[in-house]
């Protein structure tokens, strides 16, 4: 009997492909957006694996996972998501289905942490406005575009999962001193991977620069609001590449305009891209990039590498090691192993 595997045409790195065509056992089919909807249900209808994208804005709301689409498609088991993030399954409607979930949390973890402190450079050595001033032909001083060093600042990780912990590792080689906060791992583990653990509220009176590594789910959604930003440093940095959501885009716009942030590096937007009109962009201490952290060659063929091989562990009935809903594993992985 063959594993089915089924994705949507929106580009992946070929190695994924690649993999799972050279796994006997395995049989993959690709979805096309442009096709009748019909022929698409009878692919996703014999499908025992579904790699979906995990952004939102990719995926028309009709092939993310539902609790529609996985009555309507019994026979799914499992659902890999493309990246770390998660945002087009319904996890809660997964578990009670039996249908087991997993992404890609790591894989492109490199990439991330080089994009966040491109940001936090950018802006504590403020490259982008003296960029704009040189092509603008203004005659400034230098002394009017002067930054700051980031050597002795303190950072806030909120988050130190895989991110958070090169983040912690990065910023000691910049002599920063590090806190962090989450909720799902212990002091002991917080101080191994290299930080000072801190309360949030602690954190964000107590950092200089506060930057997010946590998913998007229910308890993080609207966590960084008008609350929060005020009780950030006057002068702080706020960097996220997160999610959008997790931060509330007015509150920060706010923080920002009113002068009790010094600036902000956004990667990630509650709608993306964001549109023109959104007021964060008027900013000349905003540096904006479109979600693209982890879209680097590398971290794009890394996180395919580990989807594929996640995908052709569980086809074997092995438990794959990211998985996000553990607790239908055994239920979800026995038809596999039969």
């Amino acid at each position: 009997m063959s594993v089915k595997v089924v994705r949507l045409d929106l580009w992946i790195d070929p190695c994924f492909d690649q993999m799972l065509e050279d796994q006997p056992g395995i049989e993959l089919s690709i979805m096309r957006l442009a096709d009748p909807p019909e022929d698409n249900w009878k692919k996703l209808a014999a499908a025992d694996i579904y790699h979906v994208s995990a952004a939102k804005d990719e995926v028309p709301l009709a092939y993310q996972v539902t609790s529609e689409l996985l009555s309507r498609f019994p026979n799914l088991k499992v659902v890999s998501s493309t990246g770390s993030g998660y945002d087009t399954i319904d996890v809660p409607a997964c578990s009670q289905a039996g249908v087991l979930v997993v992404n890609q949390a790591g894989g492109n973890a490199v990439s991330v942490v080089e994009h966040a402190f491109g940001l936090l450079l950018n802006l504590s050595h403020r490259i982008g406005e003296s960029d704009r001033v040189l092509r603008q032909g203004e005659v400034v001083s230098r002394e009017s575009l002067m930054g700051h060093e980031i050597s002795g600042k303190v950072i806030g990780l909120v988050g130190i999962g895989q991110i958070g912990t090169r983040m912690a590792t990065l910023a000691q080689a910049f002599g920063m001193q590090v806190l962090a906060y989450d909720p799902y791992v212990d002091d002991a583990e917080i101080l191994r991977r290299g930080a000072q653990p801190a309360a949030l509220d602690t954190l964000l009176s107590g950092s200089d620069i506060v930057s997010l590594h946590c998913p998007r789910n229910p308890e993080t959604m609207g966590m960084m609001g008008a609350r929060e930003f005020a009780l950030m440093k006057p002068g702080a940095y706020f960097i996220t590449t997160a999610r959008g959501g997790i931060h509330d885009e007015d509150a920060l716009y706010h923080a920002l305009s009113n002068g009790h942030l010094a600036g902000a590096g956004l990667d990630v937007w509650s709608v993306e891209p964001p549109p023109l009109s959104n007021p964060l962009l008027s900013l000349p201490n905003v540096v904006a990039t479109f979600h693209t952290a982890g879209v680097t060659h590398e971290g794009r063929t890394n996180v395919a590498r580990v989807g594929a091989q996640q995908i052709i562990d569980i086809a074997a009935g092995r438990r794959p090691p990211r998985m996000i809903n553990p607790e239908v594993a055994d239920q979800a992985l026995a038809t596999f192993r039969s």
